[in-house]
């Protein structure tokens, strides 16, 4: 039998962690780890864990017993069914939040307090940064909270009212007569927005918004490794949340410069290295381009065109540490084109001691790799 994993370390947060903290870690990696998304192996079982754990964490009931007696104390409550549609739909309305543009934070009664909205910034590196890992200053404009009303959107020494139309509660319930019965429809108040409260008295500076827009710098740290297409999530650097809001992340892409010499397959480099007929008859030291610069690397006598060599962590640092890949050195014997007399009377002195050309033994032969690739 598997033995489970800790809630707290699948979600990634202390155990003394707020609901919100809880939340927002759950939205992340609901984000990253969907099958729709995440399409390498064990991505379906590792979303999975996340909702278990999710959904354990984010009942006060559940977590409390959880803490006290661990799994025991939850199994077979943690992975229930849809309960609770009464009260919406537990961890599965937070995946709707999540990828179909719902406000996270968002409560479904009372107050509604909004999120400030995600930001994604490129940043293209060279591939040395990325082999090595750099930091970078990026400048971008946002959202940021209002000094003048520190986010509320009033005006300094005032204080926003209770909406009349819902009294404070932030909702409005529409009654219709179905066939069914009667059926009634909660949405937020259309007045206050459903935050409860009206801004009598707006704040000059930003309108009543609580935010003013500005250009913001600060440093990334890419780490070595990283790869075209993967980001870096900053957790609540994205836009400041409207009359005191939580801030949305702000997500770094990452798009790499192409290596002139080195063509990169994950942690893997690979290099094709032109040999001429006698360096490869006869063997020979040559200067092959690394991560780091160059490194000399020992082709052997009778090195066939093909042939693969190659350079143990000398590749790609992996991200989580653990070295390095390694470099794959391709030898391709280049055959003149054209030749000069001399060249050409060496040449056939040559053919005639060596006699008829036979295949090496012990495979490795073009006439092998075909048969494999269609075997």
């Amino acid at each position: 039998m598997a033995i489970k994993r800790d809630y707290y370390e699948i979600l990634g947060v202390a155990r003394e962690a707020s609901d919100e903290e809880i939340k927002r870690a759950f939205r992340r990696l609901a984000q990253r780890h969907h099958p729709d998304i995440d399409g390498s192996d064990g991505a379906e079982e590792r979303f999975k864990e996340v909702n278990e754990a999710y959904r354990v964490l984010s009942d006060r009931q559940r977590r409390t017993a959880y803490d006290m007696f661990g799994h025991a104390g939850v199994d077979g409550a943690a992975a229930g069914g849809f309960e609770g549609f009464g009260g919406g739909f537990g961890p599965f309305g937070d995946i709707f939040d999540a990828f179909f543009g719902g406000q996270p934070g968002a409560t479904r009664r009372g107050r509604r307090v909004v999120a400030g909205s995600d930001l994604r910034y490129d940043l293209r590196i060279e591939f040395a940064e990325a082999m090595a890992g750099v930091t970078r200053e990026i400048s971008f404009p946002t959202l940021v909270t209002c000094t003048v009303c520190g986010g509320g959107g009033g005006e300094p020494g005032t204080e926003p009212e209770r909406c009349p139309d819902c009294d404070g509660t932030g909702e409005r319930r529409r009654v219709a007569q179905t066939i069914l019965g009667q059926m009634v429809n909660i949405v937020a108040c259309p007045r206050c927005g459903g935050e409860g409260r009206i801004v009598t008295h707006p704040c000059q500076q930003c309108g009543g918004d609580g935010r003013i827009r500005e250009q913001r710098t600060i440093e990334v740290s890419v780490p070595a490794g990283i790869d075209s297409g993967q980001r870096i999530a900053l957790e609540g650097q994205g836009e400041a949340g409207p009359r005191g809001g939580p801030p949305g992340d702000l997500y770094v892409a990452i798009s790499v410069a192409d290596h002139p010499e080195l063509v990169r397959r994950g942690t893997e480099l690979y290099h094709e290295l032109p040999v001429t007929f006698a360096q490869a008859a006869l063997g020979a030291t040559l200067s092959v381009p690394t991560v780091e610069g160059t490194e000399e690397l020992e082709v052997p006598p009778g090195t066939q065109s093909g042939t693969e060599l190659r350079l143990r962590g000398k590749g790609v640092p992996r991200l989580r540490g653990g070295g390095a890949g390694d470099l794959h050195v391709i030898v391709t014997v280049v055959v003149p084109g054209k030749v000069n007399k001399r060249e050409r009377e060496l040449l056939e002195e040559l053919g005639r001691v060596s006699g008829p050309a036979t295949l090496p033994k012990g495979g490795g032969t073009m006439f092998d790799r075909l048969r494999d690739l269609f075997s």
